[in-house]
């Protein structure tokens, strides 16, 4: 099974830590956030994957290697300019023969990517967006009212919103959707094959997941690593 994992971001909302070490590459406890996501991918069955990089992308390739030390093969593909979520996959097309996995670079998650996999490729549909449930606090009363009349007060409700957790499983054929050489994010794919009335499916998730997008959930992974990441281990500490 094949994956491509995007590691091209600047981290800007990350910094000052990402002015040195690119985003997927900070420690998160004995690991780092990109390695937590190959270590976990290779334990569900993934053999090939894809790193798509451009900021400090030459620091990535010289960090990971070929992928020996855990135990699948790596592949690094590189932007010269900004692409989006999935203008990278153009670079990758020769290779995309397959069902195959998308996942961001910032996120940590004990997924099994397996199962997610073979949802996708069940699926009828050529995509399969993995979904996150979030409660959020809301901080001021619900009112309900029939004209001018107040009929219920709720107060602070918890909001439950329906995310993208930043992981598809998507098959070639929509491969063909995506132009050459622009900046293409995944709300563009989706907005056009729902356009074209082609089907979207989604996965919806119950495990644990953190997007590590600001400093407040970097300092929560470093916690979330000894509950959930600490058992993932390199092959080796050679490349």
């Amino acid at each position: 099974m094949k994956a491509i994992i995007l590691a091209g971001g600047l981290g800007t909302r990350l910094k000052p830590f990402t002015e040195v070490i690119p985003k997927p590459l900070l420690p998160v406890g004995e690991s780092s956030v990109l390695e937590i996501q190959i270590l976990s991918l290779a334990r569900s069955g993934f053999t090939d994957i894809y790193i798509a990089t451009n900021y400090k992308a030459d620091y990535i390739e010289a960090f990971l290697g070929n992928g020996a030390k855990y135990g699948i093969r790596l592949t690094y593909s590189r932007e010269h300019k900004p692409l989006g979520t999935c203008g990278p996959l153009g670079l990758l097309k020769d290779e995309l023969t397959e069902p195959f996995l998308l996942m961001n670079g910032d996120i940590l998650t004990t997924l099994d990517f397996r199962e997610v996999m073979d949802f996708g490729v069940r699926s009828d549909a050529e995509l399969t967006v993995v979904i996150k449930e979030l409660v959020r606090p809301f901080n001021f009363g619900k009112v309900v009212r029939d004209g001018h009349y107040i009929t219920s007060i709720e107060e602070k409700p918890n909001l439950h919103l329906e995310v993208l957790a930043g992981i598809y499983v998507m098959k070639p054929g929509i491969l063909q959707l995506i132009p050459a050489d622009e900046y293409f994010g995944i709300d563009n794919l989706i907005n056009t094959m729902l356009a074209c009335q082609r089907k979207v499916a989604g996965f919806v998730m119950s495990s644990y997941w953190l997007d590590i997008g600001q400093v407040g959930e970097y300092e929560v992974a470093q916690t979330a690593y000894s509950e959930f990441f600490g058992h993932l281990k390199k092959k080796s500490s050679g490349a």
